[in-house]
């Protein structure tokens, strides 16, 4: 039988061992792949992976929990933090060399969208330079601030918000790219 979430991080907290490994089994498929979205690589996202679970362990006495899901967004924030501090020590997030965009394009609206399939849709995002990939990732998939942004690749917000209008301009220029080669 499944623990309750909050139940769950208490005992893990208390270092109980078969609560550590539901943990695992609950979380790991989800964090990996959260892993495997900002590596780009299986064995990096392995590695990633095994370095946030000894981090959730470590501090898992540290955990407030705020609901339902708060254990994972916990998780996560941990494993986005190690994965931005290795990126910065490796300087990932260097610029970009892009200039300015000569002109704005507006976005393509949600039925142009719909005619890219989705696995060229993916690539265009994954073609992004990688800081504007990832604060797009960051804010569109995983739903964080500007703020939040900002703090985890050591940026101000501005410049958190300047790449995402930067990532949608170029996505949305790859899009009417897309859509005009192929009608």
């Amino acid at each position: 039988m499944l623990m309750e979430e909050q139940e769950l991080a208490i005992r893990c907290a208390r270092r109980d061992r078969q609560a550590r490994e539901e943990l695992f089994r609950r979380y790991s498929p989800r964090l990996f792949a959260l892993c495997l979205r900002y590596t780009r690589d299986k064995d990096e996202a392995d590695d990633l992976l095994q370095d946030a679970f000894i981090k959730v362990f470590d501090r898992m006495g540290r955990f407030t929990w705020q609901g339902d899901g708060s254990l994972f967004r916990w998780m996560a924030r941990l494993t986005l933090n190690l994965f931005f501090d290795k990126a910065r020590r490796k300087r990932l997030f260097r610029e970009t060399g892009i200039g300015p965009l000569e002109e704005t394009l507006p976005e393509p609206d949600y039925q142009e969208t719909l005619q890219v399939p989705s696995e060229k849709l993916k690539a265009m995002i994954e073609g992004l330079p990688e800081r504007y990939r990832t604060v797009f990732q960051l804010y569109c998939i995983d739903h964080l601030s500007h703020k939040d942004i900002a703090s985890l690749l050591g940026i101000q917000e501005r410049t958190s918000s300047a790449d995402l209008s930067r990532a949608k301009a170029l996505l949305a220029r790859q899009i009417k790219q897309y859509l005009h080669e192929n009608r």
